[in-house]
């Protein structure tokens, strides 16, 4: 059963925004040394943010998206006033290129050059400046999509933890939205993902999850290689296919991420004549709806958001949607990671409200300590709670025709184990 349903009609108040003019930067760092908070990054007037993404990868990944989502929220926010009479000066995102030391050097440069006095969005799998920024007591706020990150003093994940360590609860949305679609979880379940330590600890956890909603897990396989899909998928299918009982299972959840990966499994499956379902995190993207082979492979494939889809019409979305079209353009193609980085931007305006006009990093890190907030967007998060533990909401989306439509909106259950 779900803790809770949130549904449109909460009201909240949040703000902040954006200043990139060199002369409005110049101003800030002379009202700073001056008679200023004295933290790093804010004067009385203005505090500054950056983020750190993955715009470019070696295999075609990127989140670039994230920095117009964060952007487009602290546009509004800063025409709305900002947050007790500071609007926040948006420096853009920096580029990590999916590289563990690339992501050290940006966030040592917005630190030590840039003088942020946060990073947001961070939006990077290989993200590697996490220590460092927890070493120097700067907040960052992002999807916190590695386990390394969990539990850091100054690392937000605007929907919590979302691989959690070994004895800490974990989510049973994805089963239990997935079950409430096909009518039930009593159903068989293969797990499949790559031969990353990433991938691996998530499809565990994604197993342990559908095995505590009720599902038989009948497979877990960890053994494709996450450098390059493999030429052949025939023996990784032969698997699923006699895996419950010589038959194939109820459901196929794949922890893989990349459509080459994806389209090439799901491809196999379905030649092999599989007719269950098929689920997995991260086939919610337009772009690859683009490609007439990607569409051929998703379809009827449930993807599993961890936000309220663009596809719903609640009042949250109508105003994320608006946000973004005058920040990005009117004939915008809205993106999942879009609206990562809207709600990485959206919580951590929440907490500068909460910390009050005497900003420090200090005064906002203590402020984050027993800092809770629900929003139908994403659902809800609480700290220090969900900084190791993920916040447990979820949505589905199936994909059919090219597109998207809404299976079930975004609702939050309590973790489980």
């Amino acid at each position: 059963m779900p803790s809770f349903r949130l549904r449109s009609g909460m009201f909240f108040k949040s703000a902040a925004g954006i200043g990139l003019a060199a002369l409005l930067a110049a101003c800030a760092t002379e009202t700073a040394s001056s008679g200023g908070s004295g933290s790093q990054g804010v004067t009385d007037k203005t505090v500054k943010v950056a983020g750190i993404v993955t715009e470019t990868s070696a295999i075609g990944y990127s989140s670039a998206e994230a920095e117009l989502g964060a952007r487009a929220r602290f546009e509004r926010a800063n025409a709305e006033g900002g947050v007790h009479g500071r609007t926040v000066e948006f420096l853009g995102a920096e580029d990590d290129a999916m590289t563990s030391a690339t992501g050290v050097t940006a966030a040592r440069r917005l630190v030590d050059k840039e003088d942020v006095f946060a990073v947001v969005p961070v939006s990077a799998p290989a993200f590697g400046g996490a220590e460092y920024l927890d070493q120097q007591k700067v907040p960052w706020f992002g999807w916190m999509t590695n386990p390394a990150w969990c539990g850091l003093s100054t690392a937000f994940g605007f929907n919590g933890c979302l691989t959690p360590q070994r004895g800490e609860k974990i989510p049973s949305w994805w089963a239990a939205q997935l079950g409430a679609e096909l009518g039930g979880t009593d159903g068989s379940v293969w797990v499949q993902s790559t031969d990353t330590s990433s991938s691996k600890i998530g499809a565990e956890m994604i197993s342990r999850s559908f095995e505590a909603s009720g599902f038989e897990l009948v497979g877990l396989s960890s053994s494709v290689p996450a450098a390059a899909p493999p030429q052949d998928w025939l023996p990784y299918v032969n698997k699923v296919m006699e895996s419950d009982g010589g038959g194939p299972p109820d459901v196929v959840v794949s922890v893989m991420s990349g459509t080459k990966h994806n389209g090439g499994f799901y491809t196999a499956l379905k030649k092999a004549g599989y007719k269950g379902a098929i689920t997995d995190a991260t086939s919610y993207d337009p772009k690859v709806m683009a490609d007439p082979q990607s569409v051929a492979a998703l379809e009827g494939v449930y993807a599993a958001p961890q936000l309220e889809p663009f596809e719903s019409d609640i009042p949250e979305i109508v105003q994320m949607k608006a946000d973004l079209r005058k920040a990005g353009g009117g004939d915008l193609v809205f993106s999942q990671h879009m609206a990562t980085g809207y709600w990485a931007a959206d919580v951590f305006l929440k907490m500068l409200e909460k910390t009050g006009k005497d900003l420090t990093r200090e005064n906002f890190l203590r402020a984050a300590d027993g800092f809770s907030y629900e929003n139908p967007g994403f659902g809800r998060v609480a700290y220090p709670q969900n900084k190791t533990q993920p916040t447990g909401c979820g949505a589905l989306v199936r994909i059919k025709g090219g597109g998207f439509e809404l299976a079930r909106h975004l609702e939050c259950f309590d973790n489980v184990g």
